[in-house]
């Protein structure tokens, strides 16, 4: 009775994904944006105030937890020339995955971190329980915040963030019950993801639970009759999607066959566009969707391989997309592979 009821639910709040043929879609000016002999990775996009804003982690010493990483924050006018604006770092933390959100009239950028100490820190003494959520904001985009601790975040590895109204929202990932029996970085059976929600984009409280099991990387999309969308990485070969009226708090979670790491979940004109990283038989890809009921309709492999993922996107004034990832399809002078940030120009074809 739940499920019947949570459906009737949904179908009043509105939600209806484009029935149409989906337009074909063509990457053109496809461009290294950054490579700097460090690993860089985990993007974002947004445009606010006029301009183009792309963030990303820089580190060093490669993918894992080290806290010589950074956050690197860059602005453009036109999407083709960069200038990097603002970096952060945390002392004793590796942070990672910045996302931006627009929120009370500041530009937020939110990074999850993990307690890394004064050096490499080896995967077996990864603890989720030690992890914070950080962020800098700026309300003008010159002048940004110190790095500040997200009070109510400590134990959750907070990833994608969304507001609706006056609220944010993020997901939390943590072990069920905090529990410390199992080490590593949580093992994936008792990770749970919560939803979080803030007043002020600083301070944090438990809003609900949103996967009870195998909990991971969620992209909120509220609609503008505020039912929320969302899509979830999960384990195996599985992503889970969500349509939810308000307020929220009896989510239905439909498990589509498809594995989608580092989630990208977003609006391209009146359709709903999805990213992340597939598995494909030549090697994981950073793929585009088009999301189709309860369905992921491939349309676009960036160029990837390896080390790949975390998509952002933005729709341009005339209807075109700039998408971002990053990859390690690439090498250097000496022959060495890297991890580089890259950006394309999406057409739309054949609508």
């Amino acid at each position: 009775m739940l499920r019947f009821a949570v459906i009737l639910s949904v179908l009043a709040s509105g939600i209806v994904l484009s029935a149409a043929e989906p337009p074909e879609v063509e990457a053109k000016n496809i461009r290294r944006i950054s490579h700097n002999g460090e690993h860089n990775a985990f993007t974002d996009l947004i445009r606010w105030k006029g301009a183009y804003w792309l963030t990303f982690r820089s580190c060093p010493d490669g993918h894992m937890v080290f806290p010589t990483s950074t956050v690197r924050i860059l602005r453009s006018e036109d999407a083709k020339e960069w200038k990097e604006v603002h970096q952060f770092s945390v002392a004793k933390r590796d942070v990672r995955d910045p996302h931006f959100l627009v929120f009370k009239e500041k530009l937020f950028v939110y990074t999850g971190t993990w307690w890394s100490g004064h050096g490499e820190l080896p995967r077996e003494e990864y603890d989720l329980n030690l992890h914070l959520g950080y962020a800098v904001h700026t309300a003008d985009g010159g002048e940004w915040s110190e790095p500040t601790q997200l009070e109510g975040t400590f134990g959750h590895y907070i990833w994608r963030a969304a507001a609706h109204g006056d609220k944010a929202y993020l997901c939390g990932r943590r072990k069920r019950d905090y529990t410390n029996d199992v080490g590593g970085s949580g093992g994936v059976k008792i990770l749970e993801a919560a939803m979080l929600e803030s007043d002020d984009g600083i301070v944090w409280k438990y809003h609900s639970l949103f996967q009870p099991e195998f909990g991971n990387e969620t992209a909120f999309l509220f609609e503008e009759d505020g039912s929320l969308l969302s899509l979830s990485r999960c384990k195996g070969n599985l992503a889970q999607l969500s349509r939810t009226a308000p307020p929220w708090k009896e989510k239905e979670l439909i498990d589509i066959p498809l594995y989608v790491g580092g989630p990208l979940l977003t609006k391209w004109g009146d359709r709903y566009l999805v990213g992340g990283r597939r598995t494909t038989g030549e090697g994981p890809r950073t793929t585009l969707y088009w999301l189709k009921e309860n369905e992921l309709k491939p349309f676009l492999e960036l160029p990837s391989d390896g080390d790949n993922s975390y998509p952002g996107f933005v729709e341009h004034d005339d209807g075109s997309g700039l998408v971002s990832w990053y990859s390690t399809h690439e090498k250097d002078k000496e022959g060495n592979l890297i991890t580089a940030v890259y950006l394309a120009d999406l057409v739309l074809t054949k609508p």
